[in-house]
């Protein structure tokens, strides 16, 4: 089992690999949307997640290079680093794949090439999240112990009711000239469907270049947001989801945080379950209170999840990826994510290396 961290756009960089480094960590994941082609608002770079009810501009339409992505890891190597995964698609290299669109034979073509350049580079695991309304609805307050400022969600807002306009996908405008109105909304077997056909083209694919396709489960695992279904709300969902394509190389970017805010889920038995038939590409480590459409983000130590419990189900399931802290409560400090985040390390390292 390994240890890493997740990195933002603006966070890849010497300083943070150093940090990284001396925090304990070995791995990378890489959040490369907008890193080569920064968005007008920046908004990827919101320490807490994106919260915010629009990304900005998904100006991303040439897939990552070998070069560029060779780069990046040699960058990350010469401070003894491995970069283990990318994650998320940039929306403008996939909206039509999402929206079964007019583009999407050209971006599976691309998005094969991507793969293929990462294999190339060595980079093993691609994480992405099969979504039209992505992440909606979240806030921030002042949630977690001694009043740290977290993420959290508070009943069915306003913002998990809004429809998608045209030209949107994933909370990125990808058309700034779309026309006026909002997305039609589209069955849940029509979104499955489009699913399986992404996979059963890109699995072939993957396997040849020797990446994992690792597909993060719905955040906030609802039904429905932005009046789009979403691809699961429920673990036995992507028990199922999985078993669309039994490739090693089809597997989940295991979110804990988001399978323990779902309702009637039962977080170790679901853990158990992925870790035991090798369905896990690399974990999310991060905790919560309460189940949607109400919960609060925690401090690791501090939630409904025992993690002690966690590490010692995947040790016992021979687990040997990646585990990153996901987004922390931010310490109030000159540095508050980095604090928040250093905190979340130490303890997972310390469960981790404690062999309980």
């Amino acid at each position: 089992m390994k240890i890493g961290f997740g990195l933002y756009s603006h966070m890849l960089n010497d300083d943070y690999y150093k940090m990284a480094k001396q925090l304990g960590a070995t791995h990378i994941v890489a959040h490369l949307t907008d890193y080569f082609h920064q968005s007008d608002t920046g908004a990827e770079d919101q320490p807490l997640g994106n919260v915010n009810k629009g990304w900005g501009i998904a100006k991303e339409s040439q897939i990552w290079s070998f070069e560029e992505l060779n780069s990046l890891k040699e960058d990350m190597a010469f401070h003894g680093l491995k970069l283990e995964a990318l994650e998320n698609f940039s929306p403008g290299f996939w909206h039509d794949v999402l929206l079964d669109g007019p583009k999407r034979d050209e971006q599976i073509a691309n998005l094969k090439k991507l793969i293929r350049n990462m294999g190339k580079a060595g980079i093993p695991i691609m994480g992405y999240n099969f979504s039209l309304a992505g992440v909606a609805g979240r806030t921030i307050g002042p949630y977690a112990r001694g009043n740290a400022l977290s993420v959290g969600l508070e009943g069915y807002s306003e913002a998990l009711q809004t429809p998608i306009p045209n030209g949107m996908v994933w909370n990125m405008v990808y058309d700034t000239n779309a026309p006026s109105g909002n997305m039609d909304t589209i069955s849940h077997e029509e979104l499955i469907k489009r699913y399986r056909n992404f996979v059963s083209e890109m699995i072939p694919v993957a396997e040849e270049a020797g990446v994992k396709l690792a597909v993060h489960p719905d955040d906030p695992p609802l039904k429905e947001v932005r009046k789009q279904p979403r691809l699961g709300f429920h673990p036995d969902h992507y028990k199922e989801v999985m078993k669309f394509n039994n490739s090693p190389n089809h597997v989940m970017e295991l979110c804990l945080g988001t399978i323990a805010e779902m309702v009637d889920s039962d977080v170790y038995e679901a853990l158990e379950y992925f870790a035991k038939n090798n369905k896990i590409g690399y974990i999310h480590i991060r905790n919560i209170k309460g189940k949607v459409p109400d919960y609060k983000e925690s401090f690791i130590d501090d939630g409904d999840i025992d993690m002690e419990r966690i590490i010692g189900i995947l040790k016992e399931n021979n687990f040997e990826g990646v585990l990153i802290p996901d987004h922390a409560p931010q310490v109030t400090s000159k540095a508050p994510w980095d604090v928040g985040m250093a905190f979340a390390m130490g303890y997972l390292k310390a469960l981790v290396g404690s062999g309980k």
